[in-house]
């Protein structure tokens, strides 16, 4: 278990509404280094308007983001960005015509110090920095188990292959918060043994702190540090795993009996 770190992440009392739906209610919780935690609920709990939150696609009309001390009312993606914080999406959003190897070095672009125009003649620091590139996406190629692919056009792959990619490229920015929005939806049994070992690896041996959006319960219980259950946009449950799981507040919201 990773629950002991320092709180790099900070959510104070989040509100988001879209016109007269409230989609989040006072949402305070907290994410510490290096730990997988959770975020679950039935549809519509408010679970991925929480995460684009986070990486600021959406801006909520009250409530904080204290990234590493840093104190956001404000977050934009492009300041997460800068800030170490990458994501995968629940729709895949990769680029179908390009091959694998170019769909993750995309992910490299922020890294990126050459101009356009350095990079179009290919000389010297552009391309010396360009290959460095290449050569740590083909390390990711090679994590990921997906050597066998890596020149073939993303568009052909199979679904599993696809979310796969999906997460290579999220890695490719080197974050240090891994943000995913239901990595395992749509797989069978043995694509989500497989993604559950990536994401396991990518906290334990890259230091990778991640925020994970799951709807199969197995999966999270087995994998996450700490949990924090969401419901209609309101906190009902936040802890670890087994004392989530005997909630009751928790245990009706699932089962819809409050409902």
């Amino acid at each position: 278990m990773n629950a002991g770190g320092e709180v790099v992440l900070d959510l104070q009392k989040v509100s988001l509404s879209f016109g007269g739906v409230k989609a989040l209610t006072e949402i305070s919780f907290d994410v510490r280094e290096r730990e997988i935690r959770a975020i679950i609920g039935p549809n519509g709990a408010g679970k991925s308007s929480m995460l684009n939150v986070i990486n600021g696609v959406y801006r909520p009309q009250q409530g904080e983001i204290v990234l590493r001390g840093q104190r956001f009312t404000r977050m934009t993606p492009y300041k997460a960005a800068r800030a170490g914080m990458s994501r995968t999406f629940q729709n895949i959003a990769l680029f179908r015509g390009m091959s694998v190897l170019d769909n993750i070095m995309a992910g490299r672009n922020l890294r990126i110090a050459s101009n356009l125009f350095q990079q179009a003649i290919w000389w010297g620091p552009a391309r010396r920095e360009e290959l460095a590139h290449r050569e740590r996406v083909e390390q990711i190629i090679d994590f990921l188990e997906i050597q066998h692919v890596r020149k073939t056009p993303v568009g052909r792959l199979p679904y599993g292959l696809q979310k796969r990619v999906d997460l290579g490229r999220a890695l490719a920015m080197e974050p240090s918060i891994l943000l995913l929005d239901e990595p395992m939806a749509g797989m069978n049994v043995e694509e989500k043994q497989d993604m559950c070992r990536f994401i396991l690896d990518v906290n334990d041996q890259l230091g990778t702190t991640i925020v994970l959006i799951e709807h199969d319960m197995g999966v999270v219980m087995d994998i996450s540090d700490r949990v924090v259950v969401l419901d209609y946009g309101r906190k009902i449950g936040d802890g670890i795993p087994d004392d989530v799981r005997a909630n009751p507040e928790v245990i009706s919201a699932y089962l819809g009996a409050t409902h």
